[in-house]
């Protein structure tokens, strides 16, 4: 283990938000790996600490060696991390450190897919009021739309960063909104009419200055072209998204997507909720996929609790996760076809069908058909009700059938292959660069899924075959789409099969709720119920990355608890952001009604673009 220097505290004794005697965080990590030691070996005593903690390869590393580090676990072959596939950072401003310690830090997840490896890679940031840190952006693709967050909303500069502006919130903000010293809620915003505004005076009017008029054309653009603005309220940009699109005749140029129209504001208000209350925010992102992101984020917060989940709700979650999964993309094949096809009023018409009668089997087990909340830390909210099984089971056997029908309508229609062959083509070395992820990189033959790769809530269990294309371009992403249903309907039909009886939820009552009966008898069951109510459950301290194959990529989230019912910092890695960013690169050089095809075989929801 490496010696670490001593300013370097990271993982010293951080009080929680309101209670001084919970414990402190744990010591650095622990243990080490080989991508570790070789990395301690190349850069000594600039590597402030490395090793393993919850698991998981984590590197500390001088500002000034960062962007050389990173190059190297690139470059090494024995490394190989090709990819960054998160980017985020830590305002340690309510935590105790020295004088000469670093306020934010700036965390970077890469990604091996040659070799299943995951580091992340920490580096304090230089300067506590203008902080800044190299950009790894001329390295990775896929670092430039995070960096540009996580300037945008802790107000750190990645020095080198090609393309320095902020992506969510407007140019005149006034604050960076993750900071710890912007309040969750109260402050100005000079956006807003308040009932201080004597008369409405200012209805009507600017409340700044109308700086985008003349329009300030984004880097590149040139106005000797055609510039036009495609959204935000244009049907087929499928939510709230503005496309600022250059053209020459009906060529496309260039494309800078401008987001933050439907900006939510989930991770600010994730730090100032109890864990337990945080999952029914989940449901909101990516709102065509509530169980797949209540798994996401109970699997990060179970991981630091390191609780252990009773086999039948594994199962059951991993149900709900494929049902949701062919759900989702269901809405995405005939909103997919809708915008392009002669025939999406009817195939519209067909996969909704489909949907709905998984909508009635998610309605059967909590109540609810869009925002669930089912999938709760330590297992399920409750047990699957009798009539589940035999209505899963009749949808199962007809929904191959309908897959075809879906197929024999779209896969050999001139049209269709007219529409998407060779259309918003990728390479392979572009989706892992750009840190693409999901059917965006199996369309374009890279062979990863989280499921499989780096299993998680009992995916080892099952077998599948992960449907991988090479040619890149809109027709094998849908290809990689129909074929991963079926491959749900194969997941979903063996967890019936070997679905266990006991518990539903975890039986640790510091975590779940007794039940309703004991609450007569047992004084203490009624302690337990009344302080997880009022206080919520305790996280001991420490940091985890956890990720899942969501239906549009690799959803992760970034946790650090310093020990109390609330996180620290809360992060959210959504796919849809991230593969957003090929927009552009996808369109250039190709007809304007093929942005239309590019932005539907991303397959995006904006409030998980808009976080």
């Amino acid at each position: 283990m490496l010696n670490v220097a001593p300013r370097f505290r990271e993982y010293e004794t951080l009080p929680s938000l309101n209670d001084p005697s919970i414990p402190a965080l744990p010591p650095l990590p622990t243990g080490e790996s080989e991508d570790t030691r070789r990395i301690v070996e190349r850069f000594g005593e600039d590597i402030l600490a490395a090793g393993l903690h919850n698991g998981q390869q984590i590197v500390y590393v001088k500002p000034e060696r960062l962007l050389e580090l990173a190059a190297f676990v690139k470059d090494d072959p024995k490394l190989a991390y090709e990819a960054v596939v998160d980017v985020s950072a830590i305002d340690r401003l309510k935590l105790p450190i020295g004088a000469d310690d670093a306020r934010f830090q700036v965390v970077h997840q890469l990604r091996s897919y040659a070799r299943k490896q995951h580091l992340m890679i920490v580096a304090p940031c230089v300067g506590n009021e203008t902080p800044t840190v190299p950009s790894l952006g001329n390295l990775f693709a896929g670092a430039i739309w995070p960096e540009r967050e996580v300037l945008d909303l802790m107000g750190i500069t990645f020095t080198g960063h090609p393309d320095p502006r902020r992506i969510l919130m407007p140019d005149s903000w006034p604050n960076h909104p993750l900071r710890k010293d912007v309040p969750l809620g109260g402050e100005e915003v000079p956006f807003t009419l308040t009932w201080g505004d004597p008369e409405f005076a200012t209805l009507g009017k600017q409340i700044l200055p109308a700086e985008s008029v003349p329009p300030k054309l984004p880097p590149g653009m040139n106005r000797e072209n055609m510039i036009i603005n495609m959204g935000p309220h244009h049907p087929s940009t499928h939510g709230v998204l503005r496309l600022v699109v250059e053209l020459e005749g009906e060529t496309v140029v260039n494309v800078d997507p401008d987001l933050g129209y439907l900006h939510s504001g989930f991770e600010k208000t994730g730090e100032n909720k109890r864990y337990k209350d945080f999952v029914y925010y989940t449901d909101r992102m990516d709102y065509l996929s509530s169980m797949n992101n209540n798994f996401g984020y109970v699997l990060a917060v179970e991981k630091l609790l390191g609780l252990e989940i009773p086999e039948r709700a594994q199962v059951i979650r991993v149900i709900m996760s494929e049902l949701q999964r062919i759900a989702s993309h269901l809405f995405w094949l005939s909103t997919h076809a809708l915008d392009v096809s002669g025939t999406g009023m009817s195939l519209l018409m067909y996969a909704t069908r489909e949907r709905e009668r998984i909508l009635d089997l998610f309605e059967m087990v909590c109540g609810a058909r869009l925002t669930l909340s089912y999938i709760r830390v330590g297992g399920v909210w409750r047990d699957l009700p009798e009539a589940f099984i035999n209505n899963l089971r009749d949808l199962l056997a007809v929904l191959p059938r309908y897959f075809d029908d879906y197929e024999a309508m779209l896969t050999h229609a001139p049209l269709w292959q007219e529409r998407l062959e060779g259309i918003g083509k990728l390479s392979r070395a572009d989706v892992i660069n750009m840190g693409l992820t999901g059917p965006m990189l199996r369309g374009s033959g890279v062979d990863w899924d989280l499921r499989r790769d780096a299993p998680y809530g009992g995916y080892e269990n099952y077998d599948f075959k992960v449907p991988v294309y090479t040619e890149g371009d809109c027709y094998a992403r849908y290809l990689v789409r129909m074929e991963e249903m079926r491959q749900s309907v194969r997941i979903i039909e063996q967890a019936l099969r070997n679905l266990p009886d006991g518990l539903f939820r975890t039986d640790d009552r510091k975590v779940s709720l007794p039940p309703r009966a004991e609450l007569d008898v047992s004084m203490e069951a009624l302690i337990h119920h009344f302080k997880l109510m009022t206080e919520g459950f305790r996280v001991p301290a420490g940091m985890v990355y956890h990720a899942i194959e969501a239906s549009k990529g690799e959803l992760g989230f970034f946790v650090v608890s310093d020990g109390s019912a609330v996180p620290y910092r809360l992060h959210v890695r959504g796919p849809s952001f991230n593969n957003l960013y090929a927009i552009s690169k996808m369109s250039r050089g190709e007809m304007l009604s093929d942005i239309v095809t590019n932005i539907g075989s991303i397959d995006i929801v904006l409030g998980e673009v808009d976080r």
